[in-house]
């Protein structure tokens, strides 16, 4: 078409010109059809666990199946626990949702930590409906707190009734709930804001204590049906050291009244009550067991150090909930732009008007593009954090037992992780220096001892946690609404199809769940500034660096630039201060902080898809399935990671200039000359990142879709 246009115009060098670049574009293979589980397994590292793959697929049934004929039939339409939402249950039991929190001893099948497995189930199910998501992860929320802290006995005990019973036996599986938050004005506010109360009811000589729990809960998942209840409550009683969790069960004696249903908009799927608890249970109840000095129950765990050990890994299923949204909605918004003008005469097939629809204007183009990079640096960034934690918990618990074993707690086992955490400064540098260069000795006694390297392992966990919960739920909200907003008046209608309206709504309370953003922030503006933390990032710097010398296009270069501008900004505010002295990187300074955990979650997120996407370059030759197509879909993926790397870059450029100069009247000279060459450098980064973004757009209007969605609308 260029050619014949210009060729009408006269200009024969041009033709000749423009007829070498089309042959050029028709050369270049780019997306054939969407990506399926050969290419996810390999971008999320879980081609080679068989047994992922299968509850993948078992998790997708019951989704596209039961969960996707109850929403399409009205089930959203109350906020009571009604027969067919508790029909839910029974479908999680037989595909082995449920068990599937659970170790192969309990009744699980499998083996080792689950951080990976509890992300993949999220997706699967929020692919479809979030509260259908909310109501197999909140149970595993109820357990978690047993799970990470509980005995060893109450591991046994509690984890191994939440399974489905086994063939002849005679039993229902005990269902669980986790009550943190209080009732209004409380709820949300501060964690440790507890009016739920633990006192010791009766405490007979040479018998265990009985203490009386006196808790109100607020919104609180699962409570329509719940057997048990985690719940966290202070101490009332002088014979009580500290605030503690304790477990609930609904046979014990007192009150335990499951509460009113909440009246929610969204997440209808899952039952959510305001449950009232007065009862009497043994202090063995208390999760990590207790110990007695003069006469005084001092619990094992506080509270906030059980909840620690909870949100740091739950916060990054919620996360994902909200990346499967985004990347269920795209194929819905293809078949819609394609088919806007199909009907009516106003087009025949093998038009533009017919053939594409919407999809021949750049604007709806583009903008689907942004939704889906979105949907995908997403994806990559919760489950990168969900194996950082598969990687993690058995150094923590190796942790555990050396501090047990040297006999350290407190300060003293402060003091231990921070000389492990300086140790592993100096392995990150020896382990960049050349093999032949470094102290090997001393390189392999750092990467051998289990203290360093859960440190280093530490400083990133506690990063990408509340990075992917902030990003991927706070920013993907935001960009769902432009999902609906592509669907046209479909957007506003209750059978639109992919539910993408319903999905818009769950995604502003996955926002909130387990901390909404400002507490993903605050927690960000502390562990960002980690020095193992930013010793790790430097190294990405270069490594990015290599990667875009290895082969430039890919945004790695742009993503370089953008992060070392961060780091050049976040080391700068540690000094720097407002035109009235005071200081700018302060925990009060909030419109500081909170802004650079902003700019550093997109550069994470970025990041995570470039690398993705290298793993499929890499891996995706030994899959014969993608053999053909494969060179396709990494020319695609590299472009949309490119997109996403401009995007990432000219977030962070724009929130550092605000924070360099917003906070002065006038910037010193040499704090402009320095910041304006480093911004300079980074606006040329951005060079061909728009052309990427017209590939995959161009990609978007020949990729094939199948006739109809595989869930009813």
């Amino acid at each position: 078409m260029a050619a014949y246009i210009i060729g009408f115009c006269g200009a024969n060098k041009r033709i000749v010109f423009m007829e070498k670049i089309n042959a050029q574009t028709q050369n270049v293979q780019t997306l054939r059809t969407l990506p399926g589980d050969d290419v996810r397994q390999i971008m999320w590292r879980f081609a080679e666990r068989y047994d992922l793959q299968m509850m993948v697929q078992s998790t997708r049934a019951v989704a596209r199946g039961p969960v996707a004929r109850l929403v399409a039939n009205g089930g959203r339409n109350t906020h009571d626990w009604t027969p067919e939402k508790a029909g839910l249950l029974k479908h999680f039991d037989e595909s082995g949702i449920t068990a599937a929190f659970m170790d192969p001893a309990e009744g699980g099948y499998i083996e080792g930590p689950k951080n990976l497995a509890l992300a993949l189930l999220a997706f699967e199910l929020s692919w479809v409906d979030a509260g259908s998501a909310t109501a197999s992860l909140a149970g595993n929320l109820g357990l978690s707190p047993i799970h990470e802290r509980g005995t060893p006995e109450q591991r046994a005990y509690y984890m191994s009734r939440a399974v489905p019973p086994k063939p002849g036996e005679d039993r229902k599986p005990w269902r669980y709930a986790f009550a943190l938050t209080e009732p209004l004005p409380f709820v949300g506010v501060d964690t440790g804001m507890l009016c739920g109360k633990v006192r010791v009811a009766e405490w007979k000589e040479g018998k265990e204590p009985i203490l009386q729990v006196d808790k109100r809960g607020r919104f609180i998942t699962n409570m329509g049906y719940a057997n048990v209840v985690t719940v966290a409550v202070d101490t009332d009683d002088p014979r009580i050291k500290t605030s503690c969790m304790i477990t609930l069960e609904e046979t014990d004696p007192g009150v335990f009244d499951r509460g009113m249903p909440t009246k929610k908009l969204v997440h209808q799927l899952s039952s959510t009550c305001d449950p009232v608890f007065n009862l009497k249970v043994p202090a063995s109840r208390i999760i990590g067991g207790y110990t007695i000095k003069d006469g005084v129950i001092i619990p094992k765990y506080s509270h906030a150090e059980i909840i620690e050990a909870v949100f740091r890994r739950t916060r990054v299923t919620v996360a994902l909930m909200t990346s499967a949204k985004l990347l269920s909605a795209i194929e819905p918004v293809i078949r819609y732009q394609r088919n806007r003008f199909r009907g009516g005469g106003a087009g025949q097939p093998g038009t533009p008007r017919y053939d594409l629809g919407l999809q021949q204007k750049e604007d709806a183009q583009h903008r689907l593009i942004d939704i889906w990079a979105t949907g995908e640096a997403s994806a990559s960034l919760g489950f990168e954090a969900a194996r950082m934690f598969d990687q993690l918990d058995p150094l923590e618990k190796v942790k555990d037992r050396l501090l047990e074993e040297k006999g350290v707690t407190g300060r003293a086992a402060f003091k231990v992780l921070t000389k492990a955490a300086q140790d592993g400064i100096e392995f990150l540098k020896l382990a960049a220096q050349p093999a032949a260069q470094r102290d090997t000795a001393r390189f392999d006694a750092l990467q051998n001892d289990q203290l360093v390297q859960f440190a280093i392992l530490d400083s990133l966990t506690n990063v990408f946690c509340p990075a992917c919960k902030l990003w991927n739920t706070g920013y993907g909200a935001t960009t769902m609404r432009e999902a609906v907003s592509l669907m046209g008046g479909y957007g506003i209608t209750e059978d639109c199809p992919g539910f993408l309206p319903l999905k818009w709504m769950d995604a502003q309370l996955e926002a909130t769940y387990e901390g909404p953003e400002a507490v993903q922030r605050l927690q960000l503006s502390i562990t960002m500034g980690n020095e193992l933390f930013l010793a790790q990032f430097q190294k990405w710097i270069a490594d990015l660096r290599n990667r875009d010398t290895e082969k430039p296009g890919t945004g790695a270069g742009a993503l370089a630039t953008a992060m070392e501008l961060w780091l050049w900004t976040f080391q700068y505010l540690q000094t720097a201060s407002d035109d009235a002295g005071a200081k700018l990187y302060h925990k009060t300074r909030q419109g500081v902080t909170f802004l650079l955990a902003d700019a550093l979650a997109w550069l994470l997120a970025a990041r995570q898809l470039l690398l993705d996407v290298r793993e499929l370059e890499i891996k995706g030759a030994e899959n014969p399935a993608l053999a053909d197509g494969l060179p396709g879909l990494v020319n695609f993926y590299t472009d949309l990671g490119n997109v996403q790397s401009g995007r990432a870059a000219g977030e962070v450029g724009r929130i550092c200039a605000e924070l360099v100069f917003g906070y002065r009247r006038e910037a010193a000279p040499e704090t402009v000359a320095e910041f304006a060459a480093m911004r300079v450098k980074l606006d040329g980064s951005l060079a061909g990142s728009r052309l990427a973004k017209d590939r995959v757009a161009e990609a978007l209007t020949k990729v094939m879709i199948p006739e109809a969605l595989d869930y009813p609308m």
